[in-house]
């Protein structure tokens, strides 16, 4: 496998992870100290928080799926666009994020992640937060 390969791997699998719920997947993606960026707030927050925000929305959205994944590899990392859909819990309504996220890849694990999301649609995610 090439490093192109590993990083394609990764992506894959932090992602499934979140689709399927598997909020221990997930984490095991990050190094222990990576950064993440949104560009709704602008803040930075840890992977205990990007835990704590994903455990949420994975008991909030049913039926999550990462549609039209768009990845593409860079030396260091990726960058994918994709649609999350699903369904809130509270109301049965369909909601859909559309979103980009860029993340810098060592040594195996995501040491960055940017994510790029329409406060619109997030609003629509988080209405019964």
């Amino acid at each position: 496998m090439t490093k192109d390969d590993d990083i394609r791997a990764l992506a894959k699998q932090f992602f499934d992870a979140i689709e399927q719920g598997d909020i221990e997947t997930m984490q095991s993606s990050f190094a222990p100290d990576a950064q993440i960026w949104h560009n709704t707030d602008e803040l930075i927050v840890t992977v205990e928080q990007t835990v704590q925000t994903l455990t949420a929305m994975v008991s909030r959205i049913k039926n999550r799926r990462y549609a039209d994944r768009q990845l593409t590899v860079f030396p260091g990392g990726f960058v994918q666009q994709h649609v999350v859909t699903g369904q809130r819990v509270h109301d049965d309504v369909d909601v859909r994020l559309p979103c980009a996220i860029i993340c810098k890849v060592e040594n195996g694990k995501i040491t960055r992640l940017d994510e790029y999301f329409d406060s619109a649609h997030v609003a629509a995610f988080r209405k019964y937060a």
